[in-house]
């Protein structure tokens, strides 16, 4: 942490950092919990009394979803303390989501959005930071002098790939693919004691192992049997915090690729009871 920042525990129902319970479709029982989260964060800006901008992914990569309500709570919060919301959108900005940004599916404008990798084509180099028009101070300012900034090549990339994203329509692609996939993964959740949790939004799943669902204890050597498992068969994924198989497939993936990759999966959990 640096100097002079605080650290909110965020949102992530399944695993509520405030000790509140999902129910039986792992959503929020928000009658219960009253986005304690999202509380949380206006009682360290009032607490703190002068804090600049607070920081955040929309969508945690990890991934966890917000639950309804949140961002319209954390922004109208930092309305009221004179505090900007920044939104990091570079793992979940340019259609990853089902939407554009994010953000969109909570009705949630940030002040500051920052967006790269994806916004290079994957391949090239590039980031961008995209603020409010009174906020946009540093047109009048170099900032930064040195060999490869202003890079042509990899703002011809960026040009070329918010073409494709929309000629293509590869937002509702995603959206379209990924509700496909969330009811086909919910299904195998039924199915696979293995799967505690089944969660995401468009192309941003994640799909959480245990070895019991009442404890909710990661099932971390069963993930990485399953990743290696599905890996030589020819589906590559990645785990996070141990447990989590988290698939984020690229936008022009299609329903027939991702019932095959379930279907892989399906498989490959099978192998474990």
């Amino acid at each position: 942490m640096l100097p002079g920042s605080e650290h909110v525990a965020p949102f992530g129902c399944y695993r509520c950092a405030y000790g509140h319970e999902v129910d039986a479709q792992g959503q929020p029982r928000l009658e219960h919990c009253k986005l304690a989260c999202a509380s949380m964060v206006r009682y360290v800006l009032e607490r703190e009394g002068d804090v600049a901008a607070v920081v955040a992914e929309p969508a945690r990569a990890v991934p966890f979803i917000p639950p309804p309500g949140y961002w319209k709570a954390v922004q109208e919060a930092c309305h009221a303390h004179g505090t900007l919301l920044i939104f990091d959108e570079i793992p979940t900005g340019l259609g990853k989501t089902g939407k554009f940004f994010a953000a969109e599916h909570d009705g949630a404008v940030p002040d500051i959005v920052v967006l790269g990798k994806a916004l290079g084509g994957g391949t090239l180099p590039l980031a961008a930071c995209i603020a409010r028009d009174d906020l946009n101070v540093a047109a009048a300012y170099a900032l930064g002098h040195y060999t490869h900034e202003k890079n042509p090549v990899s703002a011809a990339a960026a040009l070329a790939t918010l073409e494709v994203i929309e000629r293509d329509r590869l937002v509702e692609n995603a959206a379209q693919v990924g509700a496909h996939a969330l009811s086909r993964l919910q299904e195998l959740q039924r199915k696979h004691a293995l799967i505690g949790d089944v969660r995401g939004r468009g192309l941003l799943i994640g799909i959480e192992l245990v070895e019991d669902r009442g404890t909710k204890a990661p099932a971390k050597a069963a993930a990485e049997r399953v990743l290696y498992r599905a890996l030589s068969r020819g589906l590559s994924f990645k785990t996070t915090m141990g447990n989590v198989l988290t698939w984020t497939p690229p936008l022009i993936v299609t329903q027939a690729q991702m019932d095959w990759a379930i279907d892989l999966l399906d498989e490959c959990l099978a192998a474990e009871t």
